[in-house]
């Protein structure tokens, strides 16, 4: 069983339309373990892999338990999001909109968000027995973003500072853009994606991630929500 750096849980869309156009844009499809072609879109202020360079190694997903250093098997860690993934429903929202968060766009879920943000903060406190503790290094690094007393108190208990009640389900597009950048880039792909975005949208399934040596994630295997 090949081993990876570091592991995470994540949303990923099953396969389909919605899925390959965003494995497209951002240049990397962690499902098949390669890169895709970017797809040719009018109106964007920079080319497709400068837009996408941040998230590209990440694959298309959504963050439900952080990335993490193995403590023990990666079988063990298998079997428990087996278990958990057979003693939890589904999830389903309204939908998707594209939206900016800061300085970057990405896809976040409209409707009632409680049942999503429930699943992710027991997905974070049953896996967290195979976590490794940080390293000094990780916790300065994310110290160095700038973190508020509770984030900070996440990051030690968790590994993480955006858990808990500070979780904000998103599946990110780009990277740091300049506000003209990102109103331009949002009105290029609007029309483009939103044809594809699902409604409602379901999260039916916990993603196995594991990120290689070379920093690129793929996905090892997926988990059907069947509670």
């Amino acid at each position: 069983m090949e081993e990876f750096k570091r592991y995470a849980v994540y949303y990923a869309p099953p396969p389909g339309e919605f899925g390959t156009f965003c494995a497209q844009w951002l240049g990397w499809d962690a499902a098949a373990g390669v890169e895709r072609t970017h797809p040719d879109i009018d109106g964007l202020p920079r080319p497709v892999r400068d837009i996408t360079a941040t998230p590209r190694k990440y694959g298309f997903h959504g963050t439900l338990k952080p990335p993490f250093r193995l403590t023990g098997t990666r079988a063990a860690l298998e079997a428990d999001l087996e278990t958990f993934a057979a003693r939890h429903a589904p999830v389903t929202l309204d939908g998707l909109t594209l939206t900016r968060i800061g300085s970057f766009l990405a896809l976040t879920p409209t409707g009632n968000l409680a049942a999503l943000e429930s699943l992710a903060g027991e997905i974070v406190t049953a896996l967290d027995p195979h976590r490794a503790p940080l390293t000094d290094a990780d916790m300065a690094r994310r110290r160095a973003a700038g973190l508020t007393e509770r984030q900070d108190a996440l990051l030690r208990q968790w590994g993480y500072p955006y858990v808990m009640e500070e979780f904000r389900f998103h599946l990110t597009l780009t990277g740091k853009l300049a506000e003209t950048e990102a109103e331009a880039v949002k009105a290029a792909l609007n029309p483009v994606l939103t044809p594809l975005l699902p409604v409602p949208f379901d999260i039916r399934e916990l993603c196995l991630f594991g990120e290689a040596e070379d920093g690129r994630f793929h996905l090892l295997h997926r988990y059907t929500l069947s509670g």
